[in-house]
């Protein structure tokens, strides 16, 4: 890879939320952007449409992360596309949250397969190349969850947690070869999900958030933005955290 080639992201999970505020960050930044998407075709195609009309490239690609099978044929449509994937995004997760003693088994095991096994399934097979090309920048969506450990998600907090020692130990790997591999830790943002929150819960979470205010998801998708650049080449093996000061606690 070379600084006048034009790069190509994969961002999992990219249709809607924190993933579609960093493909378009991306795409309107002159990246090539992958928008994966398991179930909404509609929403990531109007990801696509948006980073089109800002002059940018972008396709659509359906696929379970959590598939050996599914990502495999991921990767292979995205680099039929464009070529090999220089960063790779990985956003896609889910919450299924529950007190420890009532979670199913079910839950725990759909969480951490999408949130660790997709993680590990996209990030095994990019690699390939990037070691080849020797230029490559991974980015983890994890969370403050993983980080501090929350009631009633620990299904989740299991997951978030994993990938944060997941991100330290390939970026140890890669470090060599000109690859970072760097941890995004959002707090609380303005997603459907805490749209969706109590108003007197949202309340007790801002007390907790020492700049009184949930964050952006496009706050999380301009530092994402910059870790793929190539100004934050010596960033490796971080965990980054967008969340007002909630990890600070006190």
């Amino acid at each position: 890879m070379t600084n006048d080639q034009q790069r190509v992201a994969l961002v999992t999970g990219g249709s809607r939320g924190i993933g579609r505020a960093i493909a378009l960050s991306l795409g309107t930044a002159g990246t090539k952007v992958a928008v994966n998407y398991l179930a909404r075709e509609d929403a990531a195609q109007e990801v696509v449409e948006a980073i089109k009309s800002q002059g940018g490239e972008a396709l659509a690609f359906q696929g379970d992360v959590t598939s050996t099978e599914d990502v495999e044929a991921l990767i292979k449509g995205v680099e039929n596309a464009w070529g090999a994937i220089d960063v790779l995004v990985n956003n896609a997760g889910t919450i299924k949250d529950s007190l420890l003693i009532r979670m199913s088994v079910e839950d725990f095991d759909n969480v951490v397969a999408l949130n660790l096994r997709g993680t590990f399934l996209c990030t095994r097979l990019v690699l390939r190349d990037m070691l080849r090309t020797r230029w490559g920048r991974v980015v983890n969506i994890g969370s403050v969850v993983g980080i501090a450990g929350n009631v009633g998600q620990s299904n989740y907090a299991a997951s978030k947690a994993a990938v944060i020692g997941f991100t330290k130990s390939v970026a140890k790997e890669v470090a060599s070869r000109n690859i970072t591999v760097n941890c995004v830790a959002p707090g609380y943002v303005t997603t459907d999900i805490v749209e969706d929150l109590p108003q007197e819960l949202k309340g007790k979470i801002l007390e907790r958030i020492h700049m009184r205010r949930f964050g952006s998801v496009q706050e999380v998708a301009d530092l994402v933005s910059f870790l793929v650049r190539d100004e934050a080449a010596y960033i490796t093996g971080q965990v980054i955290a967008v969340d007002g000061g909630l990890s600070l606690g006190g």
